[in-house]
């Protein structure tokens, strides 16, 4: 089974890879999460040296006034092999072997984000990893020095840039924090003690350790603080003692500093009895077992978080949709596939799954009957206008039973004027039909990810409905020009006519032009008409139906698709040309399911194999 803090170390690792520390998708982060310690000290309280004997190595800059400026995230990991060396993330599969090259890279590093020539400090992070046979699993973050004031060349927000940085570490419920003290100082005055009482009053979360206790006055001791009577925690005091100023300008060997350190915890009389808990070798193997025991008792948590954040960004993923394909059969085969979806989004709103299909039945059954029903007949079949038409249709000769012609003039030149609302409807379903295409296109989430497809699809649905318009059109007025090329003969037939039964007209041929005759053809007229209209009121929608929406159903986009065939990997390409933005989320929010679903993996099989 893997080594629970050799887990959690992965897990960060790959979190810094990818910048798994919040982003504008404010989903919650597995670093922030994952346990980890932090080491809080003033400046020249030790911290360095503690580290420097926690890992057996001269690694950190050393210097006068703030040498640390930026956070190190400090990974070790035990290793069988008899070797050791030391990994930067920010230097991907480069190995130092050589520790005095490690202590340069951390400051050229820190004076890449810093400026050289800056004393000023910076919050991102440097990573590095140290593998040996010498260590154990752990995982320390050191933070800058708390100081009181600035120095020459130093900012004057210094002392709050640093408190501010090192306080958004070990504010956090997961952070653990090794709170640095020198035995040679008022523990009152501890700079360690005083900021982690602060986001810690309970001591729950805080280890404090007692550095230079060789240091101390003659005559005074550091037994009452190691035994928690000065200054009680949650968990024990351990007291450390580094390297002397003289042993490192020596460059006394770490094996020789910790031999020294247990020598001196075992023989001095006031220490003796503790001595089996005292010293960095102790300090690194608590501090381990201790984080392994805090990550198995936020295994729950951890998992509860995995699985919640997977679903989001797995939801995340399809919301930003499909990568794009790099050859031309993929990009063809995905832009067909985004032009089916919006295909059928526009059917559901025709057929009634999505709204707006029922506005082109309100046109056949409200708007087209009542402007026919708005048609005034008055100025065709006015006295006037009748007795003109049909003394022009009798011409030199008068008609001598019925006026045929006359009618037939009359008839056509009231059945014109249904043309207008016939044409009316078409342009009315061919607006409904629009209004649908561009619903169903801002409804195709696809669209609204490939802008120069979507103008693309929306231009090819447009350009077929105005081919469907126009032969909807077409076809609906050949319906009035067919009413007014061949009269219903069985109409005029059951009229009644002239001459009465038994032989002698009504009427002489010139009372035939008089009021009360030509108010009779106007009637009769009238009312053929109406009869046409109520023909025309179902005969109308039949063919815009045909013309339009059935059509627009079957065949909206198929135009687009003949000339989607022609087309190269390059023109293709051009469609897809997804928001650069989006493309690179996409990218980080897919590896970051990667890693999360890794993480789950990895943790479940420890909760498994407990």
């Amino acid at each position: 089974m893997e080594n629970l803090i050799s887990l959690v170390n992965k897990i960060q690792r790959a979190c810094t890879a990818l910048g798994d520390h919040g982003d504008e998708s404010a989903l919650p982060t597995l670093w922030d999460s994952l346990p980890a310690i932090a080491v809080v000290g003033g400046q020249s309280s030790g911290k360095s040296s503690v580290l420097e004997s926690i890992v057996g190595k001269d690694f950190l800059p050393r210097g006068s006034g703030i040498v640390t400026r930026r956070p190190l995230v400090l990974q070790l990991h035990r290793v069988e092999e008899n070797r050791e060396w030391g990994e930067f993330m920010h230097l991907p599969r480069k190995k130092f072997t050589d520790f005095a090259a490690v202590r340069k890279e951390i400051a050229d590093e820190t004076d890449r984000e810093t400026g050289r020539s800056s004393k000023s400090i910076s919050t991102v992070p440097i990573h590095l990893s140290i593998y040996s046979p010498n260590v154990v699993n752990l995982t320390l973050i050191d933070l800058p020095g708390l100081t009181k004031v600035a120095i020459d060349g130093q900012p004057e927000s210094i002392v709050m840039d640093i408190e501010t940085m090192v306080r958004s570490y070990i504010e956090k419920p997961n952070c653990i924090i090794l709170a640095i003290s020198p035995a040679n100082q008022d523990l009152a005055t501890s700079d360690a003690i005083k900021i982690s009482r602060e986001v810690d009053p309970k001591g729950e979360r805080t280890f404090g350790v007692l550095t230079k206790v060789d240091l101390m006055d003659k005559g005074t001791d550091a037994v009452d603080i190691l035994e928690g009577k000065s200054y009680k925690l949650q968990f024990p005091w351990v007291g450390v003692v580094n390297r002397s100023q003289a042993d490192i300008n020596k460059n006394v060997d770490m094996i020789i500093a910790r031999r020294k350190e247990r020598e001196f915890w075992s023989s001095s009389p006031e220490y003796k009895h503790m001595a089996n808990r005292m010293g960095s070798e102790f300090l690194a193997k608590m501090m381990s077992k201790h984080l392994e025991t805090v990550i198995k008792s936020r295994i729950p948590g951890l998992q509860s978080l995995i699985n919640k954040t997977i679903v989001e960004l797995e939801s995340e993923l399809s919301r930003l949709g499909k990568p794009v394909a790099t050859d031309a059969g993929g990009k063809l085969y995905m832009i067909m596939e985004i032009c089916r979806g919006f295909d059928q989004i526009f059917k559901e709103h025709l057929d009634g799954v999505r709204p707006g299909g029922d506005k082109i039945y309100s046109v056949f059954d409200n708007q087209l009957p009542a402007a026919l029903k708005r048609l005034q007949f008055d100025k065709q079949l006015s006295m006037e206008n009748v007795r003109k038409l049909i003394t022009e249709a009798d011409g030199y000769q008068p008609h001598l039973i019925a006026p045929e012609q006359g009618y037939r003039r009359l008839i056509e030149s009231c059945l014109g004027s249904i043309r207008g609302p016939a044409e009316a409807a078409v342009d009315a379903v061919h607006a409904i039909l629009k209004e649908l295409v561009h619903k169903a296109i801002n409804e195709t989430s696809e669209l609204r990810q490939y802008p120069t497809l979507r103008v693309e699809v929306s231009n090819a649905a447009s350009d077929s409905l105005e081919r469907m318009r126009d032969e909807s059109k077409r076809a609906t007025l050949q319906l009035v020009d067919m009413e007014c090329g061949y009269l219903t003969v069985d109409f005029f037939r059951k009229l009644p006519q002239d001459v009465e039964k038994g032989g002698n007209p009504t009427h002489s041929i010139f009372d035939r032009y008089n009021d009360s005759y030509l108010r009779r053809i106007g009637t009769t007229v009238l009312s053929y008409v109406n009869l046409v209209c109520a023909t025309l009121r179902n005969s109308i929608p039949k063919s815009i139906v045909y013309c339009q929406v059935r059509d627009a159903k079957r065949s909206l986009l198929d135009v687009f698709f003949t000339e989607l065939g022609g087309k190269e990997a390059k023109a293709l390409g051009r469609m897809l040309d997804e928001d650069p933005a989006i493309m690179q989320r996409r990218t980080n929010i897919a590896k970051r399911l990667e890693l999360y679903r890794t993480a789950q993996s990895d943790i479940d099989s420890i909760a498994w194999a407990k």
